[in-house]
């Protein structure tokens, strides 16, 4: 692993080796910061860090790896870097798959989608919370106007029984997320800011919308690296389309709903 620099603000970017969290890490290399770049994919690794830190100053780009898909990758990769940091400006969460169009199931035994695009990002953010409150730091959720579509089966998370379709998988999983941060802006340490946002008019999961093609992928990546930015004004908790303030699904806003998604998810963490 390349050393850090200390120079600049440091941001790490899940999903750097996807369309859009390559995008924002380019940006963010660009203008200065500090990129911890994770990778999904092990043999993605090489590339994208070579393509990175083409012209980049020495130490600018630090690459990691950790499979969404296994937890026990997720929880080593949250203990090492909990270890490494003292201190983190900003948690990019772009990781996301779209939902496969059959059921697949984790060996954690969880569903796909939800692992990936709930459980793993919840449980990296939490590992991190000491670093970025050293840093006063904010964390972005790359979510989706999608979440208000999606509802919260408590008895049925992994849709092990009820109908299955890609559309409503995807859309809990980013309800989820969104519901998680606005609770780690009410009830984390007040140290840190968090906000979810659709980064433009455009599913970056969902390629199949065909009325979507030729969405402004660098224009997404701006939006979501000004809204890392430390000197950028954030509502905490906030939910952005863009860069404008927008209004979450009613679940996002009660907080009984994102209590007791809390609730199961680290009683979810203390089973494993």
């Amino acid at each position: 692993m390349s050393a850090i620099s200390s120079a600049a603000r440091t941001v790490l970017v899940t999903g750097a080796d996807q369309r859009l969290g390559f995008a924002t890490a380019r940006r963010l290399i660009a203008d200065g910061a500090t990129v911890i770049a994770h990778v999904g994919q092990q043999d993605h690794a090489d590339e994208t860090m070579q393509l990175l830190t083409a012209g980049a100053q020495p130490g600018r780009v630090r690459m990691i790896h950790a499979d969404f898909a296994h937890l026990a990758e997720v929880d080593e990769l949250g203990r090492t870097l909990a270890t490494d940091l003292t201190r983190l400006d900003a948690l990019i969460n772009t990781a996301s798959i779209p939902a496969p169009e059959g059921r697949t199931i984790t060996g954690d035994g969880h569903e796909l989608t939800f692992q990936v695009d709930y459980l793993a990002p919840q449980r990296l953010t939490v590992a991190l919370v000491p670093a970025l409150a050293a840093a006063r730091g904010r964390v972005v959720n790359v979510t989706s106007k999608l979440h208000r579509t999606g509802n919260i089966d408590y008895t049925d998370l992994d849709r092990n029984r009820g109908i299955y379709t890609a559309h409503a998988i995807y859309s809990q999983a980013k309800l989820a997320l969104t519901m998680f941060g606005r609770s780690l802006a009410e009830s984390g340490p007040e140290e840190i800011t968090a906000v979810s946002v659709h980064p433009a008019d455009f599913e970056i999961d969902l390629p199949q919308l065909l009325s979507h093609r030729g969405a402004p992928l660098d224009a997404a990546a701006a939006v979501v690296a000004d809204l890392a930015d430390l000197a950028v004004p954030v509502v905490n908790g906030g939910y952005y389309e863009g860069t404008e303030s927008a209004k979450a699904a009613a679940l996002v806003r009660n907080s009984r709903a994102r209590a007791r998604l809390a609730a199961w998810t680290i009683q979810l963490a203390a089973a494993a």
